[in-house]
């Protein structure tokens, strides 16, 4: 069994909306596209509510997808930051606090997604998993499951879409 964490797609930036409302960017598909071959022809599917993270579940499989509240991204108030990275990078130093009003603490959005998601791992014992969410989510999962500190380096990295891959013999 293996879990495969998707990153969303490139969303239609409005900074006038809460990100959670916002959806893909169409000129960005065949980058989703892309990945589907990357991913396992049969495994248990799951996203989060967020209409980009639904969007790019849509365009990677034809399985049925489960949709999980608990896999939303780390709230986030509308508005822009230009130091938005700096922001997140403030949250994962401080889990407990809010990096900016309006925003979720970091340590909520595990408490939040960390049991939703091995809920599912131990529902689809020894299914592939392919989960779709958000980026920040995943950073914590991946360090979750493999009991070691987030990574960053690798948050700050990741794509629109982009795949991590867990191999769940770690949990």
């Amino acid at each position: 069994m293996t879990l495969h964490l998707v990153r969303h797609g490139r969303p239609l930036v409005d900074p006038l909306r809460p990100a959670a409302e916002w959806e893909l960017d169409p000129s960005g598909f065949d980058d989703v596209w892309a990945l589907r071959e990357r991913l396992p022809s049969r495994a248990a599917w799951f996203c989060s509510p967020e209409p980009k993270a639904q969007e790019t579940a849509q365009l990677l499989t034809d399985s049925d997808v489960g949709i999980i509240e608990d896999l939303r991204e780390h709230e986030r108030a509308a508005g822009w930051f230009e130091d938005f990275g700096d922001r997140v990078r403030a949250a994962f130093e401080q889990p407990d606090q809010p990096a900016a009003p309006g925003w979720e603490p970091l340590a909520a959005l595990g408490a939040r997604v960390l049991p939703a998601v091995r809920r599912i791992l131990d529902t689809h014992g020894d299914d592939d998993v392919v989960l779709v969410g958000h980026g920040t989510a995943w950073t914590l999962v991946v360090a979750a499951l493999t009991d070691s500190p987030p990574d960053l380096v690798r948050w700050r990295s990741l794509g629109m879409p982009d795949l991590i891959t867990v191999p769940t013999r770690l949990r």
